[in-house]
């Protein structure tokens, strides 16, 4: 079922649109992926979904819902904390802001506290939470009220490794209760946990669909053969009449034109003077396919 429908979508300050009829879908219990330079028009984006901006054109529509606001929950990309209060007292005052009926609140807030691994912490104040922990009291505060979307600006960019790995996991689970719109210029981890991506560019939609409909799309399939020698490697791309390039000791042999199968490239290389070490089939990573979409360098 669909979750949220957004339609020509463009935000204009000035003679400039920050985005620029954008439209896309997405269905219930999915998770997608915004990517884009910066100042593509991600945040921009999120802020119109949320209301904390006001469209200049475009509808946004959830079925079902009169008033999206209540059915959105939002983490943004630098949240703002009291940190004299202790996490419970924190999500206690979010939930009330969310409306949430009074007699709900302390078991919601303790219950999602639990959730996000905070139950521990609960009376601690937020002076003391590391980043990990604040941003999983900023994705309990997103959550409490259990909203039909879930809106993330670079929910993970700040965080180091651990922390992300820690996120990610989370994200998973709650993807199970709820639908996921993020941003984000980690692609790593957009490869991870996405069913969707959503390629920005200059405030415009350029590309989007499933993994696997865009790397379809964008892959340059290639046989990856590593030798034991930089030598050997530039060697065998020179005299190959394969589409070769050589950048140290590997060999980077582009197979869409001609279509070798693994067993007739082993068989050349079992017949050649040179030393393998290792071969092996690839496909164009999504941090590829995001160089080609957002341009060369990456930018806008």
């Amino acid at each position: 079922m669909t979750c949220i429908q957004v339609a020509q979508l463009t935000k204009q300050f000035g003679e400039q649109k920050v985005v620029d009829h954008v439209s896309f879908t997405l269905e219930e219990h999915t998770a997608t992926a915004l990517i884009g330079p910066n100042g593509a028009g991600k945040t921009t984006t999120l802020s119109m979904l949320t209301g904390l901006l006001q469209p200049t054109n475009g509808q946004i529509i959830m079925p079902g819902v009169k008033d999206i606001r209540g059915a959105i929950g939002f983490l943004p990309q630098y949240p703002q904390y009291f940190s004299w209060l202790t996490a419970f007292e924190y999500l206690e005052m979010t939930a009330n802001l969310s409306g949430m009926e009074k007699r709900k609140v302390k078991k919601e807030a303790q219950k999602i506290l639990e959730f996000v691994g905070l139950g521990a912490a609960m009376n601690k104040k937020v002076a003391a939470f590391s980043g990990g922990m604040k941003q999983r009291l900023g994705i309990a505060q997103a959550i409490i009220h259990q909203p039909k979307l879930l809106l993330l600006d670079e929910p993970v960019s700040a965080l180091d490794p651990v922390g992300r790995r820690e996120i990610m996991n989370l994200l998973k689970e709650i993807q199970q209760q709820t639908t996921i719109l993020y941003s984000t210029h980690i692609l790593n981890d957009a490869e991870e946990m996405t069913d969707q991506v959503l390629f920005l560019r200059n405030g415009q939609l350029v590309e989007q669909g499933s993994l696997h409909q865009v790397r379809t799309k964008f892959d340059e399939p290639r046989y990856k053969i590593q030798f034991v020698s930089s030598d050997e490697a530039r060697q065998f791309a020179s005299q190959s009449e394969l589409v070769a390039k050589a950048e140290q000791n590997i060999v980077y042999a582009d197979i869409r034109e001609e279509k070798p199968s693994m067993q007739q490239l082993l068989h050349r290389l079992a017949s050649s003077p040179y030393h393998v070490v290792k071969v092996e089939r690839e496909t164009a990573s999504l941090e590829e396919i995001f160089m080609k979409v957002a341009g060369s360098d990456g930018t806008i």
